[in-house]
């Protein structure tokens, strides 16, 4: 076996003059590898170069594939992906993935920025403040996830647990989510990225497949989203995620 010239152009664009170590002591892998993830699987699907690099460097942060990632954002960057976008998609991983585990991606997406000679901090995407996240967020949260789900989980959180249902609509959704410098769409396929690669939220999982068809990303989008992270979350999480999405959708 040796790998295709597709596969060959496809990982020559993204890093370009990049010799990896692997083809060197793993040749076999690699070939295997590249073969499927830059050439066979590149052919599927409706998401253009731009959004899938960033639907995969969601799912890297996710997975805690720190090492790939570096790897993966000079590719993303190298294909168009601003700056802005690079640093909202480590910002919506923390209310998802959690500050612990996206520390070291923060850290590392400034190194690499900053080694391409961009001027840290970026111009901020802020759209809320103190006094208006929680109105804001919420009201973002009843846009794309529905009045009715809203009112309902609100409606049925014990009096000791309301904090947490406000907690979502003033943080994740006021503070986060309704960010400028990359739309909604995209957030949510991001969102759905992050969550199939952690495995173990299925409930969220299914939940924002939903949000995802509310705003307009169908299914064939989100089979996409779910068939681009094959190489890099394994068939395991993969079919999980597609028993999801056909419980909410299905065939």
């Amino acid at each position: 076996m040796s790998i295709s010239e597709t596969a060959i152009k496809n990982h020559e664009e993204l890093f370009p003059n990049r010799k990896s170590t692997l083809a060197v002591t793993d040749p076999e892998l690699i070939e295997v590898f590249d073969n499927f993830a830059f050439d066979e699987l590149l052919g599927y699907g409706n998401l253009d170069t731009r959004t899938r690099l960033m639907v995969i460097l969601a799912s890297m942060i996710a997975s805690q594939a720190l090492g790939e990632y570096k790897v993966m954002l000079g590719g993303a960057l190298n294909e168009g992906v601003t700056p802005v976008e690079a640093k909202e998609i480590v910002y919506q991983a923390v209310p998802y993935v959690g500050m612990a585990k996206v520390y070291d991606f923060i850290l590392a997406t400034n190194e690499i920025l900053e080694s391409r000679g961009i001027h840290l901090p970026l111009e901020g995407q802020s759209t809320t403040s103190p006094e208006t996240r929680l109105e804001k967020g919420l009201a973002l949260q009843k846009a794309i996830v529905g009045d009715e789900r809203i009112d309902k989980m609100y409606a049925e959180a014990p009096a000791n647990q309301i904090h947490i249902q406000k907690y979502l609509s003033a943080n994740c959704f006021g503070d986060y989510v309704i960010r400028n410098g990359v739309d909604i769409k995209t957030r949510e396929l991001l969102t759905v990225a992050m969550l199939l690669s952690l495995g173990g939220c299925e409930p969220q999982l299914k939940g924002h497949i939903q949000t995802n068809l509310n705003i307009g990303n169908d299914k064939e989008t989100l089979l996409t989203v779910v068939t681009q992270l094959l190489p890099y979350v394994g068939y395991p999480r993969t079919l999980n995620a597609i028993r999801c999405l056909n419980e909410v959708l299905p065939e």
